[in-house]
């Protein structure tokens, strides 16, 4: 093997022990962020966990804040992709006007999957719903202006139902975003207490389509 391939051999190794420890360091963040929230949660602990060096947060993010960024964007543009899918696949099934239900189920559909008890990504669940309430500047600001996601459906709900004023159906979109964000793990705890166990978001399909019915019935009041 001559020097010249050892050498770009040891580039792709090097490079590729980089994006493993990298990785390392994102999964055990957005876990131990999820977990016990971002205050709470040092980069010592994060290297720890990863079991990396501790200058690995700030030589691959930069600093604990954009670590938490990352994780942020990251996990709410694979969830809004998939959000975006589902509402393309309904309007290819209705020539562009998919009906009401559909469109809600487009919205609410993959972060219920992802609060699945099996579900890969029900910490990175639990991860977005801290964010919203324990983020950063940059996070907050994010949350507060980028509706770029939300236009689809917005634009979708408009075309589902012509008979309201669009100050009604923007309006009543946000209070189903508000039913979905109040989604909580701790919430979740609270309703099983006051139901005596009777409820149980373990039934997601059950809790997806009981969200279904109170989003639809708000659309149709």
């Amino acid at each position: 093997m001559s020097p010249t391939t050892d050498a770009a051999s040891t580039e792709v190794e090097a490079a590729e022990t980089e994006a493993a420890t990298k990785n390392l360091v994102f999964v055990a963040a957005e876990r131990l962020f999820a977990l016990h929230g971002f205050q709470n949660v040092s980069v010592r602990d994060i290297t720890a966990a990863a079991g990396v060096n501790l200058a690995s947060v700030n030589y691959h993010f930069g600093s604990k804040d954009a670590l938490l960024f990352d994780i942020f964007k990251r996990r709410t543009a694979e969830l809004n992709r998939e959000r975006a899918k589902m509402l393309h696949e309904a309007n290819d099934r209705h020539d562009g006007n998919p009906p009401l239900r559909e469109v809600l189920a487009a919205l609410l559909t993959p972060p219920l999957r992802w609060l699945a008890p099996d579900h890969e990504r029900r910490i990175s669940l639990q991860f977005v719903i801290r964010a919203r309430s324990e983020g950063t500047d940059e996070i907050r600001n994010v949350l507060k202006t980028d509706v770029s996601h939300l236009r689809r459906f917005s634009d979708a709900l408009l075309r589902a139902r012509p008979d309201l004023s669009p100050e009604d159906v923007y309006w009543r979109l946000h209070f189903t975003l508000g039913m979905l964000h109040n989604n909580r793990f701790a919430e979740f705890d609270r309703l099983n207490v006051l139901s005596e166990g009777q409820t149980s978001e373990a039934d997601v399909v059950g809790l997806l389509e009981r969200m279904l019915d109170f989003a639809e019935a708000g659309f149709n009041a």
